[in-house]
């Protein structure tokens, strides 16, 4: 009997990924790996380049105007900028969670099982499950689960940005982007999300650009650090914190860069 090989523990690969506006350099070739069930984290001062790069990894970046990127980037081994790719179908695979809570405003249930209806599940009782069971992983179903059809954008922004979360795994994806997701909340919330990152991570490789090195340092397996458009340092958070191999690092742990 054949052997049956296990799938790479890498689940992006990255490789001299450069990003012009216009004609201006943005990202200088940045080349980085992200394994399976590992949160990655993507610190650096404002305009390094975090969100940039994050964008680049489901093609958000397609929707502005005026950028090429070069390089390579892998998912699974696929190229995602090869020309026959679904854009759609990657974006369903690699799930983003934005900086603002953006629900819909319509319900709790219908923002969670928007993905779904639009993947063309229609049985009630599989969307029921899916929405119960999306809005558990992010940690937010006690605080909704009675008021299921009140429009969502009636909660809290940190329950908000949780329903957002949940909206986003429904579709089951297998890599979670967020862009600094709790920038805009209270410590209380953005402890809640970060209990919630930590509880999906068995099922979703996470990749999240904080500014917040307390944060990073609290429940990230690895850190990148970004200067510039340049990765700097990429290694697993402990030893970055406790023994960063760049002094522009040690600068900015240190606290000196904006």
């Amino acid at each position: 009997m054949a052997d049956v090989k296990a799938p790479s523990k890498k689940i992006i690969t990255s490789e001299n990924v450069y990003l012009y506006y216009g004609k201006k350099e943005a990202l200088h070739g940045i080349s980085m790996d992200f394994n399976r069930n590992e949160i990655t984290a993507l610190i650096g001062p404002s305009g390094c380049g975090k969100s940039t790069y994050l964008r680049c990894l489901n093609r958000m970046n397609d929707l502005i105007p005026g950028v090429t990127i070069n390089g390579s980037i892998r998912l699974d081994k696929e190229d995602i900028y090869a020309p026959k790719v679904d854009v759609v179908k990657l974006r369903k695979r690699v799930g983003m969670v934005f900086q603002q809570p953006n629900p819909f405003p319509f319900s709790v249930y219908d923002n969670v099982a928007y993905g779904l209806r639009l993947a063309g599940i229609k049985n009630k009782q599989v969307l029921d499950q899916r929405v119960e069971t999306s809005l558990k992983q992010a940690a937010v179903w006690d605080e909704v689960k009675d008021n299921l059809y009140k429009s969502a954008l009636e909660f809290s922004g940190g329950q908000q940005q949780r329903i957002c979360v949940a909206r986003v795994l429904a579709v089951e994806p297998d890599v979670v982007l967020l862009d600094e997701p709790t920038s805009a909340l209270d410590p209380i919330s953005s402890a809640q999300i970060e209990e919630t990152l930590l509880a999906i991570k068995d099922k979703y490789t996470v990749i999240i650009v904080t500014h917040n090195m307390q944060q990073a340092s609290r429940f990230s397996d690895k850190t990148a650090f970004l200067l510039n458009g340049n990765l700097v340092e990429f290694a697993k958070t402990s030893k970055m914190f406790m023994h960063p191999d760049k002094q522009e690092t040690s600068d900015y742990l240190n606290g000196k860069f904006g």
